[in-house]
């Protein structure tokens, strides 16, 4: 089976279907419905049609053309013996609709008619890179026949999907939830949930469910953090407020940190472990929150010898428990490192949610 996504819009780079028609070595032809709509969609705007759009009705002869809900290419779905062949268009919004409600419904009618269902679970992980996981999971990897397992990365996160094949799902999962035991008892420090959810969501769940409160002080993230946790549903019964301090003026002004921190030639400066401490528990004392986060750092391009970019500090402050600071030294560029410090930071947090008792707010190792 392949699956191909993009180069099939109206462009002379657009070749996808005239790779794949020369390596099964069929023609192309215009198919009739998709040029309508293609037409349709251009009369009305009132725009004239150019005639390189002909090219995003071509289908391959014999296949079954895909209809684009969301867009003019056509896709299509080609059998020939036992090759099964996908070819759907690049961009997500019209990519996903078309395989959810065409290329997938065309698999099970014509590809997957024998076989058993595939169940599948997705191990989320943070705060452990790809390259790090995988080391700790070689044996697993190396061996694996039933379930099987494939890691994959996004900034500052890792998830590892584990499949198998049963007739039943109570079959199913009772093999998927051995090997998850297995990895688990590997990667328990950073494994923080067995469903597709980003780690805000847990951390949200957590607070909600305990009745504890946050707060965040973000500069050189400038309200990526903020915007990360009150994306998630449910986050307004947690999440108190949060201010960005972009410059030094403002960390002073709006959340107290002294001058001497700040500026002079003995001051740590804005990015600092000291600032990132006094950030976090100034943000929790002024909206009496449980949790205060904090974010500092140089996210670039702009650097110096003493703060090269990647350098950051984020704190953690908690009603009655000493402030935890943490230094990072990241790669990538500007985005890069706002991303991997926000999704740092949110491990630290969950790590802290996770050790403390939620009866009394310690520390499980002092309770």
């Amino acid at each position: 089976m392949l699956i191909l996504t993009g180069g099939i819009g109206p462009t002379q780079d657009d070749l996808t279907k005239d790779a794949l028609a020369a390596h099964v070595g069929r023609s192309l032809h215009i198919d009739r419905l998709a040029m309508d709509q293609i037409e349709r969609f251009f009369s009305g705007r009132g725009i004239d049609m150019t005639e390189n759009n002909r090219r995003q009705a071509i289908v391959i002869d014999g296949s079954t053309p895909l209809p684009n809900e969301t867009g003019l290419a056509v896709g299509l779905a080609l059998a020939q013996e036992d090759n099964f062949y996908i070819v759907l268009p690049g961009p997500p919004k019209e990519m996903k609709p078309m395989f959810d409600q065409q290329a997938k419904p065309w698999l099970l009618q014509h590809a997957l008619t024998d076989e058993m269902p595939i169940y599948s679970k997705m191990l989320k992980f943070a705060g452990i890179g790809e390259s790090l996981l995988e080391d700790r999971l070689l044996d697993l990897i190396d061996g694996q026949t039933d379930p099987t397992i494939a890691p994959y990365a996004k900034e500052g996160e890792v998830t590892v999907r584990i499949s198998t094949k049963a007739p039943t799902e109570q079959e199913a999962m009772e093999k998927l939830n051995a090997m998850q035991g297995q990895i688990q008892s590997r990667l328990a420090d950073h494994m923080y949930a067995s469903m597709d959810v980003p780690i805000e969501r847990i951390i949200v769940d957590m607070m909600a469910d305990r009745g504890i409160t946050l707060s965040a002080a973000e500069s050189c993230t400038g309200g990526m953090l903020m915007e990360s946790i009150t994306s998630i549903p449910g986050s307004a019964t947690m999440f108190l407020g949060g201010i960005v301090c972009y410059s030094n003026e403002m960390k002073e002004k709006l959340l107290h940190v002294p001058h001497a921190l700040l500026e002079g030639d003995d001051a740590p400066g804005a990015v600092s472990a000291e600032v990132a401490e006094v950030l976090a528990e100034n943000v929790r004392m002024i909206t009496d929150s449980d949790f205060g986060l904090s974010v500092t750092g140089v996210a670039g391009p702009g650097y110096s010898e003493r703060k090269p970019v990647g350098l950051v500090y984020v704190g953690i402050a908690q009603r009655g428990r000493k402030t935890e600071v943490f230094e990072l030294k990241l790669n990538g560029n500007r985005e890069t490192i706002r991303v991997r410090s926000v999704k740092t930071l949110l491990y630290r947090l969950w790590q802290r949610l996770v050790s403390t008792d939620p009866a009394t707010g310690e520390s499980k190792d002092q309770v």
